[in-house]
């Protein structure tokens, strides 16, 4: 029987960290991290995102929220991609963890970004989560840089920032909300700075190198007889 993960290998990763897990986000997970962001991220009067989604109508969001990460899948290219995870703690799902890339197999470099229900934020979750992600960049994606950024008025994640081992990489102004922009602070971790966390156990790595073209796909056995 074909499961999903053959013919979309980022549903077959798992990644799992002490009692942090990544898990794929598919349909199954998206009930749970929507409810999950519907009960708060942020607090209202910030904003921590380029695009300010979090600002949709209560009613609005959970469409948007699926048409997003069904987006996603349908736009996977090689040359532009966007993985990201659920993210369990002792079981629950808690938030979400991204890396994304452009033209890795030139650059070998991408971004980490990620959110966290706001009833988890203050238990080292965001930087567990940080470590694993980068771990396995690093270690099963052959990464030889990541990046991150955040608004400086983001105390919480530029000090995970900092607590992984990225180095300040310089300020950018970026928008947020209508008409609004803020300062970004630019983070750069290499293998060398990187501070680790608990050791991984990953699943599925193997086919999802295979399938964004670190390794070459296994060639097909000739038919007896065949020309």
């Amino acid at each position: 029987m074909t499961l999903l993960a053959d013919a979309f290998p980022p549903f077959g990763l798992r990644i799992e960290a002490g009692p942090l897990v990544l898990r794929p986000i598919t349909d199954e997970v998206l009930p749970e991290l929507i409810s999950l962001a519907q009960s708060g991220i942020h607090a209202p009067e910030l904003m921590p995102f380029y695009v300010p989604w979090t600002d949709a109508p209560a009613a609005e969001l959970p469409l948007n929220y699926v048409q997003y990460h069904w987006g996603l899948r349908a736009a996977w290219r090689r040359e532009h991609w966007n993985l990201e995870f659920a993210v369990e703690w002792d079981g629950r799902v808690v938030g979400c963890q991204g890396f994304f890339s452009e033209h890795y197999l030139v650059t070998r470099s991408g971004e980490t970004g990620s959110w966290l229900g706001q009833q988890y934020h203050g238990r080292g979750i965001g930087t567990a989560m940080r470590r694993a992600i980068c771990a396995f960049v690093f270690d099963d994606l052959d990464a030889d840089q990541i990046v991150s950024a955040a608004f400086t008025d983001n105390p919480a994640s530029n000090a995970v920032s900092r607590k992984v081992g990225y180095l300040p990489n310089g300020v950018v102004r970026k928008t947020r909300r209508p008409e609004e922009w803020h300062d970004t602070q630019q983070w750069l971790l290499t293998p060398e700075s990187f501070v680790r966390g608990p050791e991984l156990t990953v699943t599925g790595a193997e086919a999802f190198r295979t399938f964004i073209g670190l390794d070459s796909s296994p060639a097909l056995p000739e038919e007896p007889g065949g020309v």
